[in-house]
């Protein structure tokens, strides 16, 4: 049974996954028993998540409930945007973005219905919708990955202030068209105020901030000290990791509870076009299952969100004790605004 898909990624290796992740993770219950059996024969997701990370995850959803699922793929944002284009004429039932800024921004353009109680509940409210129209998946914490070689945990900066000091001159990693990056600067901007925002960008160019295109590269060149510190998520450590057990980086939590430490999540609504909700409320249940849950641990090295699952990957600093800001993801959502000042500050061009 194969997972209709509606872009041209490469399906390489999923077929590998899949038999990995039967192999690996517990049995769960089916669909049916998870609030509601499926009466469609047919699911649209259009998903923001990477067919290489998720597309063995729907295949074994597929698999499990009979449903065929159809996939669209493509850039988060891009794909929020489609839909407010499409209207009420979108093909898609559910959304199943990587950020929570364009789950926001869906919530409040009014385009996702209420999802059960039963399946908020089952997530931390930090990593949901208050007012239940989107729940996180999986979570994903901003950190400052450092080389252990040249640094050692007491020189460590405990919030993102700090890395403007003259002391961190030329030796900071960051990657300002990545979109993680984009919404750690949004959630700066709310948390702190446009100005200060503006004014913390400013200062960490004046520091000479190093500039990568993405992650992976801040985290490679922080473990042969290019750079000694990068702004980056947890997870793409624990790639050098698998390859290198003595790879010369660790991960930092700032402990401020500043935009520093957030986690953002990917998550999934309910769209008001879904033909079947009872349908999609079956898959988003799934996601929260312990055989998901268990899949977001193993093989992406995320946090698990669903009460009751723990994360697994060595050295993570449990979900609880993150000190995270007080801050409602929903209210990421101007990520226009926060490429207008990127471009102003002239971190893009």
């Amino acid at each position: 049974m194969t997972v209709k898909v509606t872009n041209r990624a490469a399906r390489a290796g999923l077929i590998v996954l899949v038999g990995l992740l039967l192999a690996a993770c517990v049995p769960i219950q089916a669909p049916a028993e998870m609030g509601g059996a499926p009466g469609a024969t047919e699911l649209t997701i259009y998903s923001g998540r990477n067919e290489n990370l998720v597309g063995p995850l729907l295949e074994r959803y597929q698999e499990m409930s009979g449903v065929t699922v159809n996939v669209r793929y493509g850039g988060t944002a891009e794909l929020a945007a489609t839909i407010l284009e499409e209207g009420q004429n979108s093909p898609a039932d559910v959304f199943y973005g990587q950020d929570a800024g364009a789950l926001g921004a869906l919530a409040k353009a009014g385009r996702f219905v209420q999802l059960p109680a039963a399946i908020m509940d089952s997530v931390d409210p930090r990593f949901r919708s208050g007012n239940g129209e989107w729940v996180g998946a999986s979570g994903r914490a901003r950190v400052f990955v450092y080389n252990t070689e040249m640094l050692s945990e007491a020189d460590l900066p405990n919030d993102i202030w700090e890395l403007t000091d003259p002391k961190w001159k030329g030796k900071i990693g960051w990657a300002p068209t990545n979109g993680s990056f984009q919404a750690f600067v949004t959630a700066v901007r709310h948390l702190e105020g446009e100005e200060r925002a503006r004014e913390w960008l400013e200062a960490m160019i004046a520091n000479d901030v190093q500039v990568y295109p993405k992650n992976t590269p801040i985290v490679e060149a922080t473990g042969r000290g290019e750079v000694i510190l990068g702004l980056v998520n947890h997870y793409y450590l624990y790639r050098f990791l698998a390859e290198n057990p003595d790879f010369q980086a660790k991960n930092h939590h700032p402990a401020s509870g500043d935009a520093g430490a957030m986690i953002n999540v990917a998550g999934v609504g309910i769209l008001d076009t879904a033909k079947d909700q009872a349908a999609a409320e079956a898959f988003v249940a799934f996601l929260l299952s312990e055989e998901a849950q268990t899949y977001f641990s193993e093989a992406t090295n995320e946090y698990p969100l669903a009460a009751g699952v723990a994360a697994t990957a060595e050295g993570l600093l449990p979900l609880a004790d993150v000190q995270t800001p007080e801050l409602d993801l929903s209210d990421i959502d101007d990520l226009q605004g926060t490429l207008q000042l990127l471009q102003e500050v002239n971190a893009l061009e």
